[in-house]
């Protein structure tokens, strides 16, 4: 039957509806007051109020998941909870890991893979892993599902770090070089404190104006920052493809998922 797809809409609402409870949260905890290219919810309607749309979004989230029960047996519709829950903790462990980094000048660029792991790589994980498990892969497939769309997750992350360095502010709809302004410590930032040259330098004496934000990621580039996360964003890409190929999935729908992953 060509409509079985349409017994999983309620856990891809769930997942999306997750994303956006955490984007909430996330824009107040990060002063941020744009995204996508709109008023973050805070500076709208101020913190208190957002904070509570917040945690209504999360609510709705697990009502989603739990309309499954119309289409799949309650242990499934267990199983896929339970994985949501556990993400749902991931993204805040991955918040709490970003949040402290903050003011931090001793970071490593082990340090930024766990960060992402919990706040991108995981949520993408999730869609991938409860995709499968609900179109009744056997075991090893779901992994497999899982492990493509966690790589998948963090090469998303590095390509994004990229972009809010270098990226154009009319297609990101966020604006852009924010991330040196803001202090982030992404990919690039943190390949350039490990060289200790200007950049570096540069960094420790404190916020970057947006007048300086050209000069400073020229800086970056030039120590070979760009061409380090640009690099890793294939890596990992590869390694995402390396599990697509494992899961094998077939069809229309197989086709489409090697598009959009491309």
């Amino acid at each position: 039957n060509n409509l079985n797809w349409l017994r999983a809409v309620s856990a891809a609402a769930s997942i999306e509806l997750i994303h956006n409870f955490s984007l909430v949260h996330d824009d107040i905890q990060d002063n941020s007051e744009l995204r996508r290219g709109r008023k973050t919810v805070w500076v709208k309607w101020g913190s208190p109020m957002a904070i509570n749309a917040g945690d209504a979004l999360f609510v709705i989230a697990y009502q989603s998941m739990l309309d499954l029960s119309k289409h799949y047996p309650a242990e499934m519709v267990m199983q896929a909870t339970n994985i949501l829950s556990e993400i749902c903790l991931k993204l805040t462990q991955g918040q709490f890991l970003d949040m402290s980094y903050e003011n931090r000048h001793d970071l490593t660029i082990e340090d930024y893979w766990h960060m992402i792991g919990g706040k991108t790589a995981s949520l993408l994980s999730a869609c991938t892993q409860i995709g499968a498990l609900l179109g009744y892969a056997k075991p090893d497939k779901v992994e497999a599902f899982r492990l493509f769309g966690y790589h998948l997750g963090l090469a998303f992350q590095v390509q994004d770090d990229v972009l809010g360095i270098w990226g154009d502010e009319s297609v990101r709809g966020k604006s852009v070089a924010s991330d040196l302004v803001e202090g982030k410590n992404s990919l690039p930032v943190l390949f350039g404190l490990v060289q200790n040259r200007q950049f570096a330098s540069r960094w420790k004496q404190g916020a970057i104006p947006q007048t300086e934000v050209q000069e400073v990621a020229n800086l970056l580039e030039n120590e070979g920052a760009k061409d380090y996360a640009e690099k890793k964003s294939v890596e990992e890409t590869n390694k995402a493809m390396q599990f697509l190929e494992q899961a094998n999935p077939t069809g229309e729908a197989g086709e489409a998922i090697y598009q959009l992953t491309n």
